[in-house]
Order: C-alpha cells, then structure tokens, then sequence
C-alpha cells in the first residue's frame, strides 16, 4: 500500500510539473509575441507621425531645433530615445543618453539608408536590450537620412520572469493540496476497504453470508488479496462452467425473436398504455381498380415489425392518406380498422394538399433533408416555401394524433423518419406525459454538412422533444450528438448519450433494424439455383452461365451508376467472362419529377445501353436493367439464383436489400459485395466489402466472389445468417419499443431540482 501511494504521489507531482511547465512555457512564448509585436507597432506609429516634422527640420536644416525634438521623447514610458542620421550613417542629433550607443549609425538603420525602406530588430547592445526601428527620411524625392526610434526591450524579460515564478509558485501550491488530497484518499477510500472486500472474498468462497452492502473491486489495486481470490475462482470454476451451459442453452431458446413473441413482449411493456405509430407511408392503401377498390400492402420492414404490436394491444397508425380511394374507405373521423381480413388497430389518415405534398414531401424532405443527410455529393435544395409546408404538415399530423390520444392514459408513441423532425416538440408540450420515440431510418450526417440548413436550430429542438431518438448505427448517434453541441444550448451527458434541454431529457441510441428472415425462408426449394437462374435469364431473353443482381430504388445515394462502371471494368481485366456473367438490375423508379431523379433516371439507362453496346452479342448483354416497381415476391428468385448480390450504396443508414439476400439463400451460396458505407457493414462482416468509388476494388470483389470456393461461400453465408437469424426486425422492434416504455417521465419537481442543482 505504501509502495502503492508513493507511486502515486510521484506521478502526480510529475504530471502536475510536467503540465505546468508546458502551460506556462505556451503563456511566456505567446506573452512574448504579443507584447513585441505591441512594442513594433507602437514605434511604426510614433516613426510615421514624428517622420514628416523631422523631415522639415533637416530641410530648414534647423539641427538646434532638431536637437531639441529628439531630446523630449527621452524618458517616456519603454522608449530610450531617438536619432537621426544623414544619407551616408553620420548622427546629426541624438537623445543625450543615447549618444554612447548610437555614436555611428548601427547597421539597421545603415541596412534602411541602403534599401530605402523602414525596417526594425530587436538588439542587444552592451548589456542592454533594444529595439530600433529605422525608416529613411526624404525631401521630395531625395533621400536625406533617417530617423532610428530606439526603445528599451528589457521590460518583456522582466515580465517573463515574473510569469514563470508565478507558474512556480502556483504549481508549487497546487502539487502541495493534491499530494494532502490524494493520501487522503488512498487512506479512506482504499486502505480501509481492502480488509472488508478480503472479508468478502472469503465469505464468498466459503458459501457463508455476505453483507449486500459490500460490493466486488478491482482485484488489481489489491494485491494482498490475490491468494484468496486464485483459490475462490478455482472453487467457483465449476459452477461458473454449469452457469455458462445453462446461459448457452437460454440463449439459444430465447434469441429468436418472433411476431408472437413481440406481441406478447410489447403488450407487458405497455401495461395499461396504447401504442400510436406516425409515418408517412401508410400500412394499407386503397386504389381505384375500374369499378372496384383494391387493397395495396406496401413492401415494408416497418409495417412488418409494427403491424403485430398495434394488433396486440389495440393500437393506432397515424399516416398519410395518399391512395386515390383512399378517402372512400374511412369514417367521418378518417378512421378505418386494419388489417382488412382481421381488423385488430385503427389507421388514421392525414390528409394533404399537393402543395403540401409538393412542398413537404418532395420539396424539404427529398431535395433537402434526404441528400443533406446522404453523403452523396447531391446539394440540398432549401426554400423557404418547402419549410414553411413543412413545419404546417407537422403541425397537421401533431393535431390528428393528439385527438388519437385524447383521453387515452400513459401513450406510447413511436414517430418515423426524417419527415418529422418538428413532430416530437409539438407533442411533448401538449401531452409531457406520453412516452415519445423517433427512429431516424437515413444516416445522420457530421455537424459541418448539417450546419448548412438554414433551420438546423428548429429540427434538432423538433427532435429533442423525444424522449428517445434512434439510429441505426452509434457513428450516427455520436455525429447526431456532436451536432446538438454545435447549434443548441444543452448539456450532453456523452458517457451516457442523453441530452438535456430545456428541463427534457433525450436518449439518443443505436437500433439497427433488419429483415424478418423467417418469411424470407418458408418456401422449399423446388429447383436448384442453377436451374432458377437459367429459367430467369431465358425469361429476360439472355443467355448466361453466371448472375448478379442489384435491387434498389433509382436513387443516386445507390451508387449504380459506379456498379455499372465496376461491371464494366470487370469485364475489361477479365474477357474471360464476356458472354457468361450477366447483371440484373432491378430499379424502381423513384420521385421521378424531382429534376435530380429525373436526369439520374436517364443517365442510368444511358449507361447501361453504353455498356451493353460494347459488349453485348447476339444472346447476350452484360447488364439488364428492369425499371418497375417489382414485390418481394418477384424479387426473390432473383436473390435466390444470384451468384453474388451488389450493393454498393454510396450512403445508407442500413439498407435492408443486403439482409434480403443473405436471408433468402437458404442454400447457403451466393456472395454479397457490400458498400462499407452502409449500416449493413457492420454487422455483415463476412460480406466483401468494398469502396464504391473504388471501381477497381469493386471489379476485383466482383471476380473474387465468382471464383470462389463453395466452402467459404458456405462458411460466410452461415454466419450472416446466423446474425440475421438473431438480429431480426421482431427484435428491433422490441429493443426500440421496451426503451421508451423504460422512459422515466420527468415530474415539475424533478425540473425543479434539477434547475436548482445546476444553479
């Protein structure tokens, strides 16, 4: 223990020296240059106003009057005096107690004679410290000497050492109340409770009864008791290897999350509460079909997850309206039960102009929000109209669900995506008792790229209304965090990732969401991916022995134009595969009449068709572009028989369609090439991943994984679907939805001593 403190004790004072050494040797050094660079600026001014009266004084050649001019400015506050000097360095007048420094012209002042041009240094000269400022003196154009204003340097020394004695002393002080502090401490705080943990250990070991109070430590800081504990880990190691067994096997019946399972899991959380559900995009749509109104199921992880929730317990999906029957299937109150089949929770539509749609939607979402967000090199477009329809339509959604929650006790609400960053504050202050969560689904981008929304301030103050604000992945959570520190006032609790603000508290988490693997694999395998492949090209009118595929929405974040270029070089390096390796491209056209989607539209099928003119031959083409909107259901054969899946997203939150492939290939082969600038990267770890601007890189995975061997295919395929297995959307779900049940709701007093804590 001794030898304990000593150490520290000399660390300290050490580290405290070391510190105080480089903070005041900063201070001296800037101190230095702040007050020299006061000391040239100060005899420029008095050159340049004395010049021009010296300058007629040597014209009139009025030396006694000269004399006299030089004379008064000795004994001012630092200044040693001045002289003046003709053309060739002889002194013509200078300050009495100067006469035996400046008897002849020091070479400054013959180096500005020489130049023409004002110059200064700082000199020693004898035991003196000077600094002499020269600038030459003229008649017209004629040079007729110069004027040397000479000033005593000794000063900044002088305050230089009174700084380092300063530092000195305190240091001195400050290592002298550490060391008292610190052996204190060690006293207290170690040496006493070393013999109750020993005690503890012991009892431990032995089985006998143990104080509650007494909590385990580290057992590094107490070296006397390492005996004891060698022997208690020996005789614990038993049933620590039973205990490990059992937690094996509960894990295991445990880590699938299902939607049963998720219902029952919510509908204890919640208790007596209800869950309410904000999004944009509606569960069901209806739609005019001739005469007769069909109901549309959008492919969504988000209906998937949620849909068994609000079934369980009763609860409401507050959405857009935006089918064309979709006013002819609600009440008066714009209420419908759902799902349709089996009604279980109530939808309420939102109803919105064009131009609110225009504007919120298209306008500040899309051409604002999505590409500031989506590190894609697309600017953002911000007007002034598009926020205003979008603070009016988070305003509209805000109204419609506090009439959902009139009258409802202790509410849950669960608000998604970027469409609603105004929405949690608008709720918080009318209801502070409902529990409010927002999934961010798109990334968060660093706080320089967010800084050029003009409404920065009002969106981060939108969304710390929440009591809980997800992510996909931590580096959005911290690039989020790093952004409220930026534009608010808040104090951010970083060990923790909650924010304070205006009396509300906001935990900002990662929840990565996922896919439901299990109806990605309830279907047998009636062919083999051989055959499925071959069926599926000779569909497309290609005849191919190998296949990828890409699934995305036209969307520039995607990188397909750099896929297609990475295609294209592929088969540049390898002719080998000309003729054999076919891509499938399956893009859903997307907000087409945004002029940026338009031209991206365009740009892609011109690429394609380049591609394929240089390459194609009579029954083949490298690249098969399929621009539709195209169900899980159409889509999954493609996964199914694929050779490799591309996904090479320039920036993307998650992107599901990398957890689609991997959980539809229940034959374990195909290989996915996964953009590392995904949130899918990091879980997917046996993916190749690659840089999509990198088009080599990616050229090369491409070749890597059509010469790969069917073991480690099988062993890669193995382990991402284990993690999706275990990682699915019923889990995130659950994670998202149990924390913000968790969620203490701050009471007036808890403000109110919070305020005065701070105070």
């Amino acid at each position: 223990m001794r030898l304990l403190s000593a150490r520290l004790i000399i660390s300290l004072i050490v580290g405290i020296t070391v510190v105080s050494l480089c903070t005041s040797y900063y201070q001296v050094l800037m101190q230095n240059r702040s007050m020299r660079k006061d000391l040239e600026r100060r005899a420029e001014v008095l050159g340049e106003s004395l010049a021009r009266n010296v300058e007629r004084d040597l014209e009139r050649d009025a030396q006694t009057r000269l004399q006299r001019t030089v004379q008064q400015f000795a004994n001012r506050e630092h200044l040693a005096g001045l002289a003046v000097y003709d053309p060739q360095g002889h002194p013509i007048a200078v300050t009495t107690n100067l006469e035996p420094l400046m008897e002849s012209a020091p070479p400054i002042v013959l180096g500005a004679l020489k130049q023409n041009h004002a110059t200064g240094a700082f000199l020693r000269m004898g035991i003196a410290s000077i600094h002499i400022y020269a600038l030459p003196l003229h008649n017209g154009d004629d040079l007729v000497g110069s004027l040397a204003i000479v000033h005593d340097s000794g000063y900044i020394r002088a305050e230089s050492m009174r700084i380092w004695r300063e530092t000195f002393l305190s240091a001195l002080i400050h290592v002298v109340l550490i060391v008292l502090i610190t052996l204190l401490i060690v006293r207290w705080s170690i040496a006493g409770p070393i013999a109750r943990t020993a005690s503890w250990i012991k009892a431990l070991r032995t089985g006998r009864a143990v104080s509650a109070r007494i909590k385990p430590v580290d057992m590094e800081l107490f070296r006397p008791l390492a005996r004891e504990v060698a022997t208690m880990a020996e005789s614990l190691n038993t049933a620590r290897t039973a205990a490990e067994r059992e937690a094996r096997l509960r894990d295991s019946g445990e880590s699938i999350w299902t939607a049963e399972r998720l219902a029952v899991h919510v509908r204890s959380r919640l208790a007596d509460g209800r869950l309410f559900v904000v999004s944009n995009r509606e569960p069901y749509t209806h739609v005019q079909k001739g005469k007769s109104i069909e109901v549309n199921v959008p492919a969504s992880g988000l209906v998937t997850a949620l849909e068994p929730v609000l079934c369980a317990c009763d609860g409401t999906w507050v959405a857009h309206g935006s089918g064309d029957a979709d006013t002819e299937t609600v009440d008066a109150n714009d209420r419908l039960l759902v799902p349709p089949d089996d009604p279980h929770y109530t939808l309420r539509r939102v109803w919105l102009s064009k131009e609110e749609e225009e504007g919120y939607y298209y306008g500040f979402a899309n051409e604002g929000l999505w590409p500031l967000c989506h590190i894609a090199h697309t600017r953002p477009l911000f007007r002034a109209s598009d926020w205003n329809h979008y603070q009016e339509v988070n305003a509209k959604f805000a109204k419609a669900l506090l009439e959902e929650m009139e009258g409802v006790r202790n509410p849950v609400v669960l608000v998604q995506d970027y469409h609603f960053a105004l929405l949690p504050r608008m709720i918080k202050e009318r209801r502070p008792d409902a529990r409010l969560a927002i999934f961010w689904h798109i990334p968060w981008p660093n706080p320089e790229a967010f800084g050029i929304c003009p409404w920065q301030k009002e969106l981060i103050d939108g969304l710390l209304g929440a009591d809980l604000i997800g992510f996909h992945i931590q580096a959005h959570c911290s690039n989020f965090l790093q952004t409220v520190d930026r534009i608010v006032e808040s104090r951010i609790d970083w060990d923790h990732s909650t924010v304070q603000r205006l009396d509300h508290g906001t935990t900002v988490h990662p929840f990565a969401i996922s896919v439901n693997s299990a109806d990605l694999q309830t279907k047998l395998l009636r062919e083999s991916a051989y055959e499925e492949r071959a069926s599926l090209l000779k569909s497309l009118g290609v005849r191919a022995a190998l296949m990828g595929v890409g699934v995305d929405r036209l969307d520039y974040t995607k990188g397909i134009l750099e896929r297609f270029l990475a295609i294209e070089r592929f088969l540049e390096k390898y002719q080998r595969y000309q003729g054999v390796f076919t891509f499938v491209q399956i893009g859903a056209p997307s907000r087409t009449h945004i002029k940026r989607y338009h031209d991206l539209q365009a740009e892609i099928e011109a690429e394609a068709e380049r591609i394929n003119w240089r390459f194609r031959s009579d029954q083949w083409k490298p690249i098969v572009l399929l621009e539709r909107q195209h169900s899980h259901k159409e889509i999954e054969p493609y996964y199914r028989a694929a050779d490799l899946c591309l996904v090479t997203s320039l920036h993307d939150g998650m992107n599901l369609v990398a957890k689609e492939f991997v959980a539809t290939r229940q034959d374990e082969r195909g290989v996915l090439i996964l953009s590392c600038f995904t949130g899918a990267a990091r879980e997917l770890r046996d993916a190749l991943q690659v840089n999509p601007y990198d088009i080599d890189q990616t050229a090369e995975a491409i070749r890597t994984a059509l010469e790969m061997n069917a073991e480690e295919k099988q062993q890669r395929m193995q382990r991402m679907r284990k993690t999706i297995r275990e990682q699915n959307v019923y889990r995130w779900a659950a994670s998202l939805i149990g924390e913000v049940c968790d969620v203490r709701l701050e009471s007036a007093g808890d403000n109110q001593f919070r305020a005065s804590a701070v105070g």
